[in-house]
């Protein structure tokens, strides 16, 4: 069995692992878009290293595009095989793999409107029509069954408490192991249950998004209400972009409890994202996966104002009252917020709300970092609205947890892969584990390969 790392080295997006066997049979664990730097966007436009027709199977940890995003081109290329997800990944992958298709389509479009795309004409990645025929191909499959793929060869999905339908990976080759933690959720987390602890394997793939650091300890509903409450004493309005899976519910949990709660005025809350709507009607179908009871779930769904048409949409940036507008994309890629930034964020009075892990090249990250000015849709919009973050929402493990995590195997696995994390993350968590478990690590590069043996 030999490992190929096609994407997650060295950055935290395109997550993608080349299992080859005997025989020449393949599985990909994983499928996801690159995202942020161009160099790695880029990525996304070159052939893989191997015929997408040859493959075996995909076998997804969660619906995050990250991790799934490339379907619909694996699809378009020629695999036609079995995709194995959970229940809830494959929920969310009809709402997430369509909109990506959209996005693609759109900023095609747009591209070509206004000239700002080096090729004439500029084409998108892939259709809805393709993530259509990727959404065909899925196959469910319940938490702990053994499902085959071929001879002496099985793989069983276990919850990682990230987001709904969110899976370990642990597969079996005649007598190896070998785990892949996708993404891993909080300890204690105020909506998602508690990742399963694991007791063995032989191999572990490890995500390090928040390997160099640990979250704020004080409650995020604490941080979101004075940024709420000092941006309307302004009597400016806050733009949340928001990861439509995950994040989205976790900040309607948390408005909803603040305002019934009464320390957040009674404002208009907008949520401005079809697929974030569409997310939260499957967390609410999805109970075995997160701790919210009936009543909370009700009152989740029931936080914000609905928007769904474009028109719509745009008529919120019409209306300069006061008001909170949650909108994906999260890290700023893409999506209807960049609308609402580029009327919102010209003026002082607002607040650029980012709720979770902002990738480095991404508008996002250029943000947090102090920028004073974006380019929307090949715009340059001034940057003068105050730019908050709120990191504790994060549906990532941190560094105390991911080790809390590796301290409940009762033997160390024979190597552990580092990857899904920025270089600086990924070192200092592999320094960590080295350091206080005694583990063998590394930090893989992209399309480096390891022999399991």
């Amino acid at each position: 069995m030999k490992i190929t790392f096609l994407g997650g080295t060295e950055t935290v997006t395109g997550s993608k692992y080349l299992l080859s066997f005997e025989d020449n049979k393949t599985v990909l664990i994983d499928c996801g878009l690159f995202q942020g730097y161009k160099e790695l966007r880029l990525r996304n436009w070159n052939p893989l290293p191997f015929d997408p027709k040859n493959l075996s199977a995909v076998v997804l940890t969660h619906a995050h595009i990250d991790h799934s995003g490339y379907l619909p081109l694996l699809v378009k290329n020629g695999f036609n095989g079995p995709i194995y997800s959970s229940k809830g990944t494959k929920e969310l992958c009809e709402i997430l793999l369509p909109d990506s298709a959209h996005i693609q389509e759109e900023d095609a479009k747009q591209a070509n409107k206004y000239g700002y795309s080096k090729h004439k004409p500029a084409l998108p990645l892939y259709t809805i029509s393709d993530a259509e025929k990727a959404l065909k191909l899925f196959k469910p499959i319940a938490y702990g069954t053994k499902t085959t793929l071929f001879d002496n060869t099985y793989f069983q999905l276990i919850r990682s408490g990230h987001i709904i339908g969110s899976s370990f990976v642990k597969l079996n080759h005649q007598d190896k192991s070998i785990l892949f933690s996708g993404d891993i959720g909080r300890m204690k987390d105020p909506v998602m249950n508690t990742p399963t602890f694991i007791q063995q394997t032989d191999y572990l793939v490890l995500e390090s998004t928040y390997g160099d650091r640990n979250h704020e300890k004080e409650h995020p509903k604490i941080l979101l209400k004075n940024i709420i409450n000092q941006t309307l004493s302004r009597g400016g309005s806050i733009i949340i972009p928001a990861f439509a899976v995950g994040r989205t519910q976790s900040i309607l949990h948390y408005l909803a409890e603040l305002r019934s709660e009464n320390e957040i005025p009674n404002i208009p809350i907008f949520l401005d994202s079809p697929m974030a709507i569409n997310a939260t009607k499957v967390l609410c179908r999805n109970r075995g996966d997160h701790h919210l009871n009936e009543t909370q779930c009700r009152e989740l769904c029931e936080a914000a104002t609905y928007i769904n048409t474009f028109q719509e949409s745009m008529a919120l940036d019409m209306q300069k009252s006061p008001k909170i507008i949650i909108s994906a994309s999260g890290m700023a890629t893409g999506g209807r917020v960049l609308f609402h930034l580029k009327a919102y964020a010209v003026d002082a009075r607002n607040t650029i709300l980012f709720a979770g892990f902002q990738a480095g090249g991404t508008r996002g990250a250029a943000m947090l970092k102090g920028a004073t000015e974006i380019k929307i849709h090949g715009q340059r919009i001034p940057l003068r609205a105050h730019v908050e973050v709120v990191g504790n929402t994060s549906a990532h493990a941190d560094s105390e947890e991911i080790l809390t995590w590796l301290k409940h195997f009762d033997a160390p696995p024979k190597k552990t892969f580092i990857t899904h994390g920025e270089p600086k993350a990924s070192l200092a968590l592999q320094n960590k584990i080295e350091t206080v478990l005694g583990w063998n690590c590394m930090v893989p590069h992209y399309e480096q390969t390891e022999l399991l043996v």
